[in-house]
C-alpha cells in the first residue's frame, strides 16, 4: 500500500490558511495520522514572500520581468535536492576511485543526471541546470587531473566544452522547453 501524506494548501488570507490547517488536523487525526509540526507551517508568498519546499522544488513567487507589479508562482529544484545530486557527483568523482576509467565514471553518472534533469525539467530550473553542468564539469576535470598526476584544472588547454562533449556526458542545459531561467533568485 502507499500513501500520499505530502500536501499544499493554498489559501488568500491567513486567517484561511489557519482554518485549513486546523481542518487538515482534525482530518488526518481522525485517519490515525497528524501534522508534523517542524514541516507543517504557514509562509506568505505575497510579493515575493518567504516562499516554500515542497516535493524536492523550492517554490515562490518572483514578480514577472515583462509586466511590474505582477508575480507568478515559479518552481526550482532546492538547495537541499542540489545538494544529494553534488554529493552523488563527488562520490563518483573522488580521489579515491580514480583507478577508474573515467569512461565508467560518466557512465555512473550519466543515468542520475538523466533521472535528476527529468525530474526537475517542469518548472523554471535553467539557471540550476547550468549550475549543475559546471559543477560536473569542474568535478571530471579534477577527477582527470589526479588520475593523470596533472596539478591544475587548466580548463582552456585541456577540459574544454570539446573535452566534456566527447566524452558523452549528459547535459542538463538546453535540454528541456519547460525549464526557463529567468527572474530565479
Amino acid at each position: 500500500m502507499r500513501y500520499c501524506d505530502d500536501f499544499v494548501v493554498l489559501s488568500p488570507t491567513r486567517q484561511r490558511a489557519e482554518q485549513a490547517q486546523q481542518l487538515a488536523a482534525r482530518v488526518l487525526g481522525q485517519l490515525g495520522m497528524r501534522l508534523h509540526p517542524e514541516k507543517s507551517g504557514i509562509t506568505c508568498l505575497t510579493r515575493g514572500g518567504q516562499g516554500f519546499e515542497f516535493l524536492g522544488f523550492h517554490h515562490r513567487k518572483v514578480e514577472s520581468w515583462k509586466w511590474r507589479g505582477r508575480f507568478y508562482l515559479y518552481r526550482w529544484p532546492s538547495q537541499r535536492a542540489l545538494k544529494v545530486l553534488r554529493d552523488k557527483v563527488r562520490t563518483a568523482t573522488s580521489r579515491s576511485r580514480t583507478e577508474r576509467p573515467v569512461a565508467a565514471v560518466v557512465a555512473e553518472l550519466n543515468p542520475v543526471l538523466r533521472g535528476w534533469a527529468g525530474y526537475f525539467r517542469k518548472g523554471n530550473s535553467a539557471r540550476k541546470f547550468v549550475a549543475v553542468d559546471q559543477y560536473v564539469h569542474e568535478r571530471l576535470a579534477i577527477f582527470t587531473s589526479d588520475k593523470h598526476g596533472l596539478s591544475g584544472r587548466n580548463w582552456a588547454a585541456r577540459y574544454n566544452y570539446g573535452w566534456i562533449s566527447r566524452l558523452g556526458v549528459f547535459r542538463l542545459a538546453g535540454k528541456w522547453h519547460g525549464a526557463t531561467a529567468h527572474a530565479q533568485r
